[in-house]
């Protein structure tokens, strides 16, 4: 039987050594790391992340803003909120939660925000510098990173002569996330939907990260005993229970299938999840570090 990774535990583990770092840069610069989080509309699911991530922040001792603005909103006014933010000198790091209506060009509101406060990672110059290996003072995304995290507890910083398959090649996880195994010095495939033979390829993985999106793709029988397994999917579900449905979390991986053969696998939820959250605070804090000039 595989371990638990209980990303749960290590993101406690982690948001608190940021609540202690954030106290100190108080006390010893007067610098309260600050983390606007702008949404657009109601939708259920973002509403819960961004409340979510609101709360982390003000538990590590941030200065948290949120923005809601209606779904009817203008792509301009959104873009002048942003502008507004980049110029706040309390505001170190600017999240703005994905989708966004159709109507608005998310790529032109992602471009919007100044790389320096790009605490999601997705400005182009932060992905640039990240495909170069030049992370000094660029941000990872923050699904990518805490995966990472979780991978290097289970197999250390050097995956020399560790084969990773990554399925999913979406900008926001599965191509950094491919950069950062390479950085680490992981033989890298990344797969997707026009892969052939894709079980085939996935049972050679020493480390499995799934991020496509899809319950239970993938099955015990596509995972190499004693592989790593990350699932990063997040698939709601109807189930029934006590003769009654209702909704589910699952992820891409069948956890159970996925327990009998590998030797680690994330859950979900409680797994990759609240990483992700955390590190959008460590990224602020590290944010907020670099743009007052204190070691980061």
């Amino acid at each position: 039987m595989a371990t638990r990774i209980d990303g749960k535990a290590m993101a406690a583990t982690i948001s608190a050594r940021i609540t202690e770092e954030t106290s100190a840069l108080k006390q010893q610069h007067g610098l309260v790391p600050g983390l606007a989080v702008v949404i657009v509309g109601e939708d259920a699911a973002s509403q819960v992340y961004v409340r979510n991530k609101q709360r982390t922040a003000e538990a590590c001792g941030f200065h948290s803003v949120k923005h809601a603005l209606p779904a009817t909103v203008g792509e301009d006014e959104l873009l002048e909120l942003i502008d507004s933010l980049n110029g706040d000198a309390a505001i170190h790091g600017i999240l703005v939660q994905l989708p966004l209506p159709g109507h608005i060009d998310e790529t032109r509101i992602t471009q919007s925000i100044l790389p320096s406060k790009d605490v999601d990672g997705f400005h182009y110059v932060n992905i640039g510098k990240l495909t170069a290996g030049a992370t000094r003072d660029a941000f990872v995304p923050c699904t990518p990173a805490g995966c990472m995290l979780m991978i290097e507890e289970q197999l250390g910083k050097d995956l020399s002569g560790k084969t990773a398959v990554v399925i999913g090649r979406s900008n926001i996880v599965g191509k950094p996330m491919a950069a950062l195994l390479l950085a680490a010095n992981a033989t890298v495939t990344i797969c997707h939907s026009r892969t052939p033979d894709l079980a085939a390829v996935a049972r050679g993985a020493d480390v499995l990260v799934a991020a496509v999106g899809r319950p239970h793709m993938v099955g015990g029988d596509w995972v190499k005993p004693g592989a790593v397994v990350i699932d990063v999917g997040i698939n709601r579900i109807e189930i029934e229970d006590g003769g009654e449905k209702r909704a589910k979390l699952t992820g891409d991986v069948d956890y159970d299938a996925a327990m009998e053969v590998a030797a680690a696998v994330t859950p979900v939820p409680g797994g990759v999840g609240p990483m992700t959250i955390t590190m959008l605070m460590s990224n602020t804090l590290r944010a907020a570090r670099l743009q007052h000039g204190i070691d980061a």
